[in-house]
């Protein structure tokens, strides 16, 4: 599976990975928010995205809010329209073009976040304990990469260096 993700600033990523350690969580990849995923994203595709976001103004994040199912702890990003606008943008680019698109990150049913924890019910309900109240993390883009989740393969798309003025 391809997903397309951001990788948040020096600050906001250290953060993130404070709160991994505090509850004992790792994770395989850099701290980051998940805009698309599906089986396959291709290199017409990404060609297209490159461009799209070479002229897209990517808004910080405020992640600020634990939320929690029996399985998984993650901290949800404050949805406003310039978010949304990004979101809506990257998905027309992807719209028929791709095989396979999670369900879960298209317009919609997008529920933006950083994932904390994945684990037993028990091991997720003490890690929101441990973590509650949460201090919310301004999350500026490092870089927009298309990350391969079974191999942990990254190819960037944008840095910040890049992004428009």
């Amino acid at each position: 599976m391809h997903a397309l993700v951001v990788f948040f600033d020096a600050e906001a990523d250290e953060a993130v990975r404070g709160l991994w350690r505090r509850i004992g969580a790792k994770s395989e990849l850099p701290p980051h928010l998940t805009y698309a995923a599906a089986g396959t994203i291709g290199p017409k595709v990404r060609a297209e995205l490159r461009e799209d976001l070479s002229r897209l103004w990517l808004p910080d994040l405020w992640l600020r809010t634990l939320s929690a199912t029996d399985t998984t702890l993650q901290l949800d990003a404050v949805v406003d329209s310039e978010l949304l606008a990004v979101h809506s943008a990257v998905h027309d680019v992807l719209a028929g073009r791709v095989k396979h698109p999670n369900s879960h990150h298209l317009p919609g049913n997008w529920v933006p976040h950083c994932a904390l924890l994945t684990g037993e019910a028990d091991e997720v309900k003490a890690a929101f304990a441990a973590l509650h109240p949460i201090t919310p993390i301004r999350a500026k883009t490092r870089e927009v990469a298309i990350v391969d989740t079974q191999t942990g393969g990254i190819d960037p798309l944008r840095n910040a260096s890049t992004a428009p003025r």
